[in-house]
Parts: structure tokens; C-alpha cells; sequence
């Protein structure tokens, strides 16, 4: 993958490395990777270092090696519902049921999967780069970066907080304040592998709720994630006494669906390439519309 910039005047006389740290958002591992032997890096086609001092007009492009293609990751043919596509990125919609990415509980079967037999079949010579990932029981937007440098911009719009995500979901029971904020640190449950608490010595968690609809003794709420912790949304609710329908991890019961009733319905955010804003929705799926029903 070859990329071109044109060094504007209040860039002239710095460092390329600082300009490729701090305008570009290059990560150290990027740099590393444009530095060797498969890479290049040219300035008004010649090779330089990055200790080159740039000059304004100057013609600064930059040759990455060859994706290596996962060996641990199989490709696999898998129905995909692709939202949003363009030459850097991917917004799918995954069912429930089918995890992000592989783990020795499930080394196939995975979007991540169906994503490298969709770019083999179409000629994509890019390797797996999720950045948004969603348990395997819930449904939803998944963004994924289809090269490196898209990976690195992506992430570093997530670290910011700057991909905003939506999320629906159902818990148990009617909440006294309609709409609020659950600021409460989450840290692994030292007596599970896969479980998260709420703890004092956690990372710090956020979870942004307004209550859409409240249906029997469920409510129906909308949900923003001000930071993205593993099991946020479901820690948070049952921390409070309503954990999500149909998430028995953590204390829902699955009389009325059988997953955890969450879906991340929106996303959005500025495109790192094109500076355009990117919005994204989906509807829910037939078991949480169904909920909506009782």
C-alpha cells in the first residue's frame, strides 16, 4: 500500500518523525514497518530517514510492506451484511451468537473469519483489523479496518472516545431514575476467567442510559459508552439490580430470549481519510423487537 501528503508551510522545519507521530498518527510499530527493508519512505522520491527536516511542498510518500495474512485465522464462508464499505473500512452487522474474533472456545466460526474469506473472494490483500468488537451474544455494528494505517487512525479514535457507538438493550425490572449516568470501576472476578465486576481497584467505566420504553417489568433503554470496558453495559446494569434480560452471567434470566438482550444499534464518527461523518444504524434484531411486544 503506497500513501501521499504534501507537507503544508506550518509543517516546514520539523522532524518527519515528528510530523508522522503527530499529524499522521502513526504508531511506533507503523514506523517500524515503513523504516524496513519491505517499506520505504520518500520525500519528492527520494529515501530518506526520518530525521529528515521537512520543507514545506515537499512530497512525503510512504510504501508499507505486504500484510501478512493470518495463519491462525482460516478464512471461512460466512453470510456477511456489510453497511458500509469503502477502501479503508468495513461496518458490518453481526448476528448474535457468532464471536468478533477467535478464542480457544471457538477457533472458527467467527466474523473474523468470514471477513478474510470475503477479502480473499474479492481480492483484498489486507489481513483481520477490528477495532469495535461485540460479545458473541450480542448483536450488532462491528467496525473493522481493512489495512494497518486505517487500524492505527481507527484506534486512536477510539482511545480518544471519538467513535461514538449506541447500543439497545432490555434489563430486568423499571429503573427509579429514568435517565442517569453508572460511573463505576470494572475489574476481572478473580474467581472466574470470563466474568468482570465492579471493584475499587477497577479501571475506570462510564455508561451514559436513557430509558426508552418500559414494557412489563422490563425496560427498554438506549445506551452510550463513555469508555469501553470488556462486559461494560452488562456489569453496569446488574451492579445496579437490573441486569440485562437473558444474561445469566450476570443474573438475567432467559425465560423471554435466550442471549443477553443487547444490540449496538449506532455508530458514528469522523472518517480518518475523508473527514466526512460516518453514520451507521440498524434496526434490532427479531428476538429484542419481539420484547418490545410483551
Amino acid at each position: 500500500m503506497n500513501m501521499k501528503w504534501v507537507i503544508p508551510e506550518k509543517f516546514s522545519g520539523i522532524l518527519l518523525r515528528d510530523y508522522l507521530h503527530e499529524e499522521l498518527d502513526f504508531s511506533n510499530r507503523l514506523i517500524k514497518k515503513a523504516k524496513s527493508d519491505q517499506g520505504k519512505i520518500l520525500i519528492n522520491g527520494h529515501h530518506r530517514t526520518v530525521r529528515y527536516v521537512l520543507q514545506a511542498g515537499d512530497v512525503l510518500e510512504i510504501k508499507f510492506p505486504e500484510e501478512m495474512i493470518s495463519s491462525t485465522i482460516q478464512p471461512e464462508y460466512m453470510p456477511l451484511t456489510i453497511l458500509y464499505e469503502d477502501e479503508h473500512l468495513l461496518i458490518i452487522d453481526k448476528l448474535a451468537g457468532i464471536p468478533t474474533i477467535p478464542s480457544k472456545l471457538h477457533p472458527n466460526g467467527t466474523l473474523a473469519n468470514g471477513v478474510l474469506y470475503y477479502y480473499k473472494e474479492n481480492h483484498i490483500p489486507y489481513t483481520i483489523h477490528v477495532v469495535t468488537r461485540l460479545d458473541k451474544d450480542t448483536s450488532g455494528l462491528v467496525l473493522i479496518a481493512k489495512h494497518q494505517y486505517s487500524h492505527s487512525l481507527l484506534s486512536s479514535l477510539q482511545r480518544k472516545n471519538k467513535i461514538s457507538r449506541t447500543y439497545r438493550a432490555v434489563v430486568h425490572g423499571r429503573l427509579s431514575k429514568k435517565k442517569g449516568t453508572i460511573k463505576r470501576p470494572i475489574g476481572r472476578d478473580p474467581h472466574s476467567i470470563i466474568k468482570r465486576i465492579v471493584r475499587e481497584d477497577g479501571q475506570i467505566a462510564i455508561t451514559h442510559y436513557d430509558v426508552r420504553k418500559e414494557i412489563a417489568d422490563y425496560s427498554d433503554i438506549i445506551v452510550k459508552l463513555e469508555t469501553g470496558r470488556t462486559h461494560q453495559i452488562r456489569v453496569h446494569f446488574a451492579s445496579i439490580g437490573h441486569p440485562l434480560v437473558g444474561d445469566d452471567l450476570y443474573g438475567g434470566k432467559k425465560d423471554i430470549i435466550n442471549r443477553q438482550a443487547l444490540h449496538c444499534a449506532g455508530i458514528h464518527f469522523t472518517h480518518p481519510f475523508t473527514n466526512q461523518l460516518i453514520r451507521v444504524w440498524r434496526d434490532l434484531p427479531n428476538d429484542m423487537a419481539k420484547l418490545n411486544e410483551i
